[in-house]
């Protein structure tokens, strides 16, 4: 940082470019921890790197950096009740030093008050392709639902009758449906409407992952997974 900028004062406005997304604050927000690496940054102690515009360049995670600053604005975090990037946004933490952010994520507040908890239910779709057909053929699909929350097994199983002869697997917390060669994309409509149906009974989603793997010399196996979830209220004994 050039000498003649720290004659700004405290409160003048600094634009940060973080990992492509731009940031305007003031010094001494900046400044707020001291240790932390932002303080040793913006007190001179550490070379800085200017963008094309003549902002800070920090080469960072930028949609977590807008929690790392309101932390620095209020000493207090606050995350979506829906946040699911916890570990990612502690190593933010951990490479900005901000020694307080990392305690509170280490040791965090619950979502919800002691009578409330979380209900889930997991979908996953699984779908063996074979590696030597053009265009890729679809060997079988397996759509699978999985939760602890018995009544919504049961409006599956009542709801989704169209797709009996499908149904391959029940058990206490789990129905699947299993679609062969000729009839797979009929996988994709089920899925759509179960997707609908979960919603509708309240529930949010919380992630979505892809999981792609090679078993056999002649299949490629593709797994989609998603999360949803509900807060519901402690029924006591």
């Amino acid at each position: 940082m050039e000498n003649g900028d720290w004659g700004h004062k405290m409160t003048s406005p600094v634009t940060l470019n973080v990992g492509g997304h731009i940031y305007t604050t003031s010094l001494s927000t900046l400044q707020r921890y001291p240790d932390s690496m932002l303080g040793a940054m913006f007190r001179g102690d550490f070379p800085t790197t200017r963008d094309s515009h003549g902002n800070y360049f920090i080469d960072r995670d930028g949609t977590l950096f807008r929690y790392i600053l309101n932390f620095l604005r209020t000493s207090e975090l606050t995350l979506p009740v829906d946040f699911t990037e916890t570990d990612l946004l502690r190593k933010e933490a951990d490479f900005f030093q901000i020694e307080p952010l990392i305690q509170c994520l280490n040791d965090p507040k619950p979502l919800y008050p002691p009578d409330i908890f979380e209900q889930v239910v997991e979908l996953s779709s699984t779908r063996k392709l074979s590696k030597y057909s053009n265009p890729v053929a679809v060997i079988i699909t397996q759509l699978t639902i999985t939760t602890k929350v018995h009544a919504l097994l049961e409006g599956i199983s009542n709801n989704f009758t169209k797709w009996n002869k499908h149904m391959m697997d029940t058990r206490d917390c789990q129905v699947s449906f299993t679609f062969g060669p000729c009839d797979y994309h009929q996988e994709v409509s089920l899925r759509v409407h179960l997707m609908d149906y979960i919603m509708k009974q309240g529930f949010t989603i919380r992630n979505t992952r892809v999981h792609h793997m090679s078993e056999r010399a002649n299949e490629n196996t593709v797994e989609h997974h998603w999360t949803f979830c509900r807060p519901a209220h402690k029924v006591e004994d």
